[in-house]
Protein backbone atom coordinates (compact mmCIF):
# COMPACT_ATOMS: atom_id res chain seq x y z
CA UNK A 1 0.00 0.00 0.00
CA UNK A 2 1.30 3.45 -1.14
CA UNK A 3 1.76 5.94 2.15
CA UNK A 4 -1.28 8.22 2.11
CA UNK A 5 -0.25 11.97 0.54
CA UNK A 6 2.97 10.85 -0.63
CA UNK A 7 3.93 12.26 -4.41
CA UNK A 8 6.55 10.45 -4.94
CA UNK A 9 7.25 6.14 -3.99
CA UNK A 10 8.90 3.04 -4.52
CA UNK A 11 7.75 -0.68 -3.39
CA UNK A 12 9.56 -3.81 -3.58
CA UNK A 13 12.21 -2.69 -5.64
CA UNK A 14 14.96 -5.12 -6.71
CA UNK A 15 18.05 -4.05 -9.22
CA UNK A 16 20.94 -6.14 -10.22
CA UNK A 17 23.81 -5.42 -12.41
CA UNK A 18 24.73 -8.65 -13.41
CA UNK A 19 25.15 -11.17 -10.72
CA UNK A 20 25.57 -8.05 -8.04
CA UNK A 21 22.56 -6.79 -6.00
CA UNK A 22 22.01 -3.16 -6.02
CA UNK A 23 18.65 -2.84 -4.56
CA UNK A 24 16.99 -5.74 -2.92
CA UNK A 25 13.39 -5.56 -1.61
CA UNK A 26 13.54 -1.47 -1.09
CA UNK A 27 10.64 0.73 -0.20
CA UNK A 28 10.76 4.19 -0.11
CA UNK A 29 8.63 7.73 -0.06
CA UNK A 30 8.46 11.39 0.08
CA UNK A 31 5.60 13.93 0.39
CA UNK A 32 5.44 17.55 -1.10
CA UNK A 33 7.36 19.70 0.65
CA UNK A 34 9.24 17.33 2.78
CA UNK A 35 12.63 16.92 1.99
CA UNK A 36 13.78 12.85 2.90
CA UNK A 37 17.74 12.03 3.28
CA UNK A 38 19.19 9.04 1.90
CA UNK A 39 21.57 7.75 3.81
CA UNK A 40 24.26 4.89 3.57
CA UNK A 41 27.56 3.57 2.86
CA UNK A 42 29.02 4.03 -0.90
CA UNK A 43 28.21 1.10 -2.69
CA UNK A 44 25.02 0.49 -0.55
CA UNK A 45 22.47 1.87 -3.39
CA UNK A 46 21.45 4.83 -2.83
CA UNK A 47 22.03 6.65 -5.87
CA UNK A 48 20.77 3.31 -7.72
CA UNK A 49 17.64 4.10 -5.40
CA UNK A 50 17.70 7.77 -6.50
CA UNK A 51 17.97 6.96 -10.55
CA UNK A 52 14.44 4.38 -9.68
CA UNK A 53 12.64 6.90 -8.19
CA UNK A 54 13.45 9.49 -11.40
CA UNK A 55 12.93 6.83 -13.95
CA UNK A 56 16.38 6.97 -15.25
CA UNK A 57 16.66 3.58 -14.52
CA UNK A 58 13.97 0.69 -14.83
CA UNK A 59 14.49 -1.76 -11.50
CA UNK A 60 13.96 -5.43 -12.28
CA UNK A 61 10.91 -5.90 -10.41
CA UNK A 62 9.00 -3.42 -7.72
CA UNK A 63 7.23 -0.25 -8.47
CA UNK A 64 7.96 3.28 -8.59
CA UNK A 65 4.65 5.47 -8.42
CA UNK A 66 4.67 9.21 -9.04
CA UNK A 67 1.05 10.93 -9.10
CA UNK A 68 -0.66 7.98 -8.64
CA UNK A 69 0.89 6.61 -11.79
CA UNK A 70 3.76 4.45 -12.38
CA UNK A 71 6.75 5.04 -14.06
CA UNK A 72 6.92 1.59 -15.44
CA UNK A 73 3.62 2.60 -17.35
CA UNK A 74 5.04 5.05 -19.05
CA UNK A 75 6.79 5.37 -22.38
CA UNK A 76 10.39 6.74 -22.52
CA UNK A 77 9.07 9.85 -24.10
CA UNK A 78 6.48 10.43 -21.19
CA UNK A 79 9.77 9.57 -18.50
CA UNK A 80 12.38 12.03 -20.32
CA UNK A 81 9.67 14.91 -20.64
CA UNK A 82 9.21 14.33 -16.81
CA UNK A 83 12.59 14.58 -15.88
CA UNK A 84 12.50 18.34 -18.04
CA UNK A 85 9.41 19.52 -16.35
CA UNK A 86 8.04 18.04 -12.97
CA UNK A 87 11.61 16.83 -11.75
CA UNK A 88 14.81 18.76 -10.67
CA UNK A 89 18.61 17.33 -10.89
CA UNK A 90 21.45 18.73 -8.35
CA UNK A 91 24.59 16.71 -8.86
CA UNK A 92 27.64 16.46 -6.31
CA UNK A 93 29.79 18.48 -9.63
CA UNK A 94 26.94 20.42 -11.00
CA UNK A 95 27.15 18.81 -14.38
CA UNK A 96 26.71 22.54 -15.71
CA UNK A 97 26.97 22.45 -20.04
CA UNK A 98 30.77 24.56 -19.92
CA UNK A 99 30.01 25.81 -23.34
CA UNK A 100 26.98 27.77 -21.75
CA UNK A 101 27.00 30.57 -19.74
CA UNK A 102 26.12 30.21 -16.66
CA UNK A 103 22.68 32.34 -17.30
CA UNK A 104 22.39 29.84 -20.52
CA UNK A 105 22.54 26.92 -18.16
CA UNK A 106 19.82 27.79 -15.62
CA UNK A 107 17.81 28.34 -18.78
CA UNK A 108 18.43 24.87 -20.27
CA UNK A 109 15.64 23.02 -19.43
CA UNK A 110 13.07 25.62 -19.85
CA UNK A 111 14.57 26.21 -23.43
CA UNK A 112 14.17 21.94 -23.75
CA UNK A 113 10.28 22.28 -22.43
CA UNK A 114 9.73 24.98 -25.43
CA UNK A 115 9.83 28.21 -23.16
CA UNK A 116 10.68 30.99 -25.27
CA UNK A 117 14.26 32.62 -25.10
CA UNK A 118 13.43 35.93 -23.67
CA UNK A 119 11.20 34.60 -21.07
CA UNK A 120 13.33 31.49 -20.15
CA UNK A 121 16.24 33.92 -19.71
CA UNK A 122 14.09 36.37 -17.45
CA UNK A 123 13.22 33.11 -15.25
CA UNK A 124 16.86 31.74 -14.66
CA UNK A 125 17.74 35.51 -13.75
CA UNK A 126 15.73 35.30 -11.26
CA UNK A 127 16.68 32.51 -9.86
CA UNK A 128 20.39 33.65 -10.42
CA UNK A 129 19.35 36.41 -8.08
CA UNK A 130 17.58 33.93 -5.25
CA UNK A 131 20.30 31.81 -4.70
CA UNK A 132 22.98 35.33 -5.33
CA UNK A 133 24.68 33.99 -8.42
CA UNK A 134 23.25 37.12 -10.79
CA UNK A 135 26.98 38.54 -11.11
CA UNK A 136 28.52 35.34 -12.95
CA UNK A 137 25.34 35.04 -15.26
CA UNK A 138 27.37 35.65 -18.18
CA UNK A 139 30.99 33.72 -17.42
CA UNK A 140 31.14 30.04 -17.80
CA UNK A 141 30.97 27.30 -15.49
CA UNK A 142 35.17 27.08 -16.14
CA UNK A 143 35.54 30.22 -15.28
CA UNK A 144 33.62 30.50 -11.41
CA UNK A 145 34.29 28.75 -8.36
CA UNK A 146 32.88 25.43 -6.75
CA UNK A 147 30.59 26.94 -4.84
CA UNK A 148 29.11 29.51 -7.33
CA UNK A 149 28.91 26.62 -9.69
CA UNK A 150 26.59 24.59 -7.54
CA UNK A 151 24.72 27.32 -6.44
CA UNK A 152 24.12 27.67 -10.04
CA UNK A 153 23.44 24.14 -10.37
CA UNK A 154 20.42 24.63 -7.60
CA UNK A 155 19.02 27.70 -9.52
CA UNK A 156 18.83 25.24 -12.50
CA UNK A 157 17.05 22.68 -10.69
CA UNK A 158 14.80 25.06 -9.56
CA UNK A 159 13.74 26.74 -12.54
CA UNK A 160 10.96 24.77 -13.89
CA UNK A 161 9.36 24.69 -10.39
CA UNK A 162 9.46 20.75 -10.20
CA UNK A 163 7.31 18.79 -8.20
CA UNK A 164 10.86 16.86 -7.20
CA UNK A 165 14.20 18.17 -6.68
CA UNK A 166 16.61 14.84 -6.48
CA UNK A 167 19.92 16.06 -4.71
CA UNK A 168 23.16 13.46 -5.28
CA UNK A 169 26.11 14.17 -2.90
CA UNK A 170 25.39 17.79 -4.09
CA UNK A 171 27.92 19.06 -1.57
CA UNK A 172 30.72 16.61 -1.54
CA UNK A 173 32.63 18.68 -3.76
CA UNK A 174 32.48 21.79 -1.67
CA UNK A 175 34.30 22.39 1.91
CA UNK A 176 31.57 23.27 4.74
CA UNK A 177 30.83 26.79 4.52
CA UNK A 178 29.80 26.45 1.06
CA UNK A 179 28.18 23.31 1.50
CA UNK A 180 25.80 25.13 4.23
CA UNK A 181 24.65 27.60 2.02
CA UNK A 182 24.11 25.43 -1.27
CA UNK A 183 22.17 23.51 1.65
CA UNK A 184 20.06 26.07 2.60
CA UNK A 185 19.23 27.47 -0.11
CA UNK A 186 17.86 24.04 -1.59
CA UNK A 187 15.80 23.36 1.24
CA UNK A 188 14.81 26.52 1.55
CA UNK A 189 13.61 27.17 -1.81
CA UNK A 190 11.89 23.64 -1.94
CA UNK A 191 9.64 24.04 1.10
CA UNK A 192 8.82 27.48 -0.12
CA UNK A 193 7.28 26.29 -3.29
CA UNK A 194 6.25 22.77 -1.84
CA UNK A 195 8.38 20.71 -4.03
CA UNK A 196 9.93 17.51 -2.31
CA UNK A 197 13.17 16.77 -2.17
CA UNK A 198 15.54 13.30 -2.56
CA UNK A 199 18.85 13.82 -0.88
CA UNK A 200 21.54 11.21 -1.30
CA UNK A 201 24.02 11.34 0.85
CA UNK A 202 26.38 9.83 3.26
CA UNK A 203 27.35 12.98 5.80
CA UNK A 204 25.35 13.38 8.84
CA UNK A 205 25.74 17.17 9.00
CA UNK A 206 23.71 17.55 5.32
CA UNK A 207 21.69 15.18 6.19
CA UNK A 208 20.16 17.00 9.43
CA UNK A 209 18.77 19.68 6.97
CA UNK A 210 16.20 16.73 5.89
CA UNK A 211 12.45 15.99 7.78
CA UNK A 212 13.68 12.52 7.95
CA UNK A 213 15.76 10.04 6.97
CA UNK A 214 15.83 6.57 5.22
CA UNK A 215 19.05 4.24 5.47
CA UNK A 216 20.43 2.26 2.62
CA UNK A 217 22.57 -1.00 3.45
CA UNK A 218 23.45 -3.37 1.21
CA UNK A 219 20.51 -2.68 -1.36
CA UNK A 220 18.10 -2.84 1.31
CA UNK A 221 16.01 -0.09 2.61
CA UNK A 222 12.69 0.39 4.86
CA UNK A 223 10.99 3.51 4.93
CA UNK A 224 8.99 3.59 8.24
CA UNK A 225 5.80 5.10 6.21
CA UNK A 226 5.44 1.67 5.14
CA UNK A 227 5.48 -0.13 8.21
CA UNK A 228 2.74 2.17 9.73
Amino acid sequence: MIPPGSLLSARSLHKAYGATPALDDASFSVHPGEVVAVMGPSGSGKSTLLHCLAGIVTPDSGTVTYAGQELSSMSDARRSALRRSDFGFVFQFGRLVPELTCLENVALPLRLNGVKRTRAESTAREWMERVEVEDIAAQRPGEVSGGQGQRVAVARALATSPKVVFADEPTGALDSLNGERVMDLLTDSARTSGTAVVLVTHEARVAAYSDRDVVVRDGRCRDMEFAS
